[in-house]
């Protein structure tokens, strides 16, 4: 197979899905690992994907709102990392909330290990992931949108009068000058009700949402208590994010926690 014939397959992978791995094209080409990166690098190069940590991803705007799907095939490692050392922030028998996204439900996924939790979420999935693991689940209602968070005037009514211990919020990409943002009108709305239930804000974050701005900004990095994310992170950045942030921590590899 000649390399334009690989990259228009690429390309059109990446239109259908919102994304793809590295390690997917490996597979379905039957090339090697360096011949897919240089052709995501020479797509990218003509500006017609973004290359991104594992694979190549449809060219962000601000108003654009990938789905879910695409989004949970990406940097699924450093999720779980985040999601991991983002649980110490879940204490036995407290109220959290839980807002929508695919780090947020790597989380989901670990809170059937700390006992007595009580959990709010405007997020199908996590309160699928959830259903009957112990936890008890309180979900918001409200429109679903391409990333599977129920937002709008419903939501924001019915999380009116709630309040919790913490939030773990996702978030589409996070800025020091725009702060954190979403392509999504309604869910800035919902995200803002959400911060307005917690007694903490608990941002969970990998490093490729550094940088990334969308449509609208929802709070600025002041409002976080704690940004967790993983430890591909810039050094620099590190540096830039803890000073406009309460607290920083940085996610051990997966391969470190095994």
């Amino acid at each position: 197979m000649l390399a334009h014939q690989r990259q228009e397959l690429i390309l059109d992978a990446v239109r259908a899905h919102g994304g793809v791995r590295v390690a997917d094209l490996v597979e379905r080409l039957g090339v090697s690992e360096m011949t897919v990166r240089r052709d995501i690098g020479e797509l990218s190069r003509q500006g017609l994907v973004a290359r991104v940590h594992g694979g190549a991803a449809a060219l962000g705007r601000s108003s654009e709102e990938p789905g879910f799907a695409a989004k949970s095939t990406l940097r699924t490692d450093a999720k779980r990392a985040v999601a991991r050392a983002a649980l110490r922030f879940a204490e036995p028998g407290a109220s959290v909330a839980l807002s929508a996204g695919t780090t947020t439900a790597a989380l989901a996924a670990e809170l059937p290990a700390v006992p007595g939790l009580t959990v709010l979420t405007n997020s199908p999935r996590v309160a699928d992931l959830l259903h009957g693991q112990g936890p008890t689940v309180i979900q918001a209602g409200g429109v679903r949108t391409p990333s599977d968070a129920l937002v709008g005037p419903v939501a924001r009514a019915s999380l009116t009068g709630l309040h919790v211990d913490v939030l773990f919020l996702g978030v589409h990409g996070l800025d020091v000058r725009a702060g954190l943002t979403t392509p999504n009108l309604l869910e800035a709305d919902t995200n803002r009700a959400l911060m307005d239930c917690a007694a903490r804000v608990v941002v969970v974050a990998d490093a490729s949402k550094h940088g990334v701005v969308g449509l609208t900004s929802f709070a600025g990095l002041d409002a976080v208590d704690v940004l967790v994310t993983d430890d591909t992170l810039d050094p620099t950045d590190r540096t830039t994010l803890a000073d406009h942030v309460g607290e920083l921590v940085i996610a051990e590899p997966l391969e470190d926690l095994r």
